[in-house]
This record gives structure tokens, C-alpha cells and sequence, in this order.
């Protein structure tokens, strides 16, 4: 075979799998609503919460590590948007696919307004029963004030993108 048929083979196969892969990591997904399942986890002073302990309120739920750029890079705006929208009901919910000690480290120097629990290699299984597929960090769904998920989230979050999501639930 000429090298030109092979280089073409090979990008038309290159060209395939990109769109394949695009379709499996799609960042943003609207989904059917789907009952929030029941959960505990503790939180960095080891007492334990249940998921629906914040129920009735617009819960934004996100997987993170302290390993992981984009999850600290996108804590900043989760921090401001708690603080502006909590008397309307919405609540961040932070779930550190990590260890105990890590997290204690990375919240002793950037103190989040709310609640951090701690799953450890638990929150991987936990997060793909919530919808997350391709095991990305950071994985963030939002529920409903009925406990429905109604979006799932792969990879960083912006202001602008949860916005969208949660303005018609404000109301």
C-alpha cells in the first residue's frame, strides 16, 4: 500500500474515533429526571450526612479531587455562586474523591461556604450510579428541588453553564 492511502486511512480512522469519543465525553448532558438516590457520607470532622438532608433545595452536586486542575480550578465560582444564590435555595454539595488528609490540607488554605464530604475510591462507584460514565473529574449533577437529577456534567463547570441549568429552577 502507498503511504498516501495509509495516511489516509489512518486520518479517516482518526477523524471517526474523534467523533465517536466526542459523542461519549460530551461535557453537558440533560437527562430524563431520575430520582436522586439515598447516600451517606461524612464530612472532614467525620460526621456523617445523608443526601437528603438538603432536600427541597436546588442541590448542585460535585466530584472533585484535590488532584485534579479543573475541579480546584472551578471551587472559586462554586464558592461565590453559594453565596449568592443560597437564600434562594441552592446548595453546592462538594464530594472529594480523595482521602481525609489531602482535602483537611487543601481547606486549611481555601475555606468553601459549603459542605465538603469525603467518599475516597467510594465516590467513583458513587458517581458513576449518578450517571458518570467515562469516570471524569470533576462530575457535577444537579437536582432539582423535587430530588430529580435533571443534568449531569463532565469535566469543568462554568458560571454561564450552571446558570443556564438552575434560572428556571429559581423560580
Amino acid at each position: 500500500m502507498k503511504p498516501t492511502g495509509l495516511i489516509i486511512i489512518v486520518a479517516l480512522l482518526a477523524v471517526g474515533g474523534g467523533i465517536i469519543a466526542r459523542g461519549f465525553l460530551s461535557p453537558t448532558e440533560q437527562v430524563n429526571p431520575t430520582p436522586l438516590p439515598e447516600f451517606n457520607l461524612p464530612d472532614v470532622s467525620r460526621n456523617e450526612h445523608n443526601i437528603s438532608e438538603w432536600q427541597g433545595k436546588i442541590r448542585i452536586i460535585n466530584f472533585w479531587a484535590t488532584w485534579c486542575p479543573p475541579c480546584l480550578k472551578e471551587i472559586p465560582e462554586f464558592i461565590a455562586l453559594q453565596e449568592q444564590y443560597a437564600d434562594k435555595g441552592v446548595q453546592f454539595i462538594g464530594i472529594a474523591i480523595d482521602d481525609l488528609e489531602p482535602v483537611e490540607k487543601y481547606l486549611a488554605s481555601t475555606k468553601i461556604n459549603y459542605p465538603i464530604l469525603i467518599a475516597g475510591v467510594t465516590g467513583i462507584t458513587l458517581a458513576q450510579q449518578l450517571g458518570n460514565s467515562v469516570d471524569a473529574v470533576p462530575f457535577t449533577v444537579v437536582v432539582n428541588r423535587q430530588g430529580q437529577i435533571i443534568h449531569q456534567h463532565r469535566g469543568e463547570f462554568s458560571r454561564e453553564q450552571i446558570m443556564e441549568i438552575i434560572t428556571p429552577l429559581l423560580n
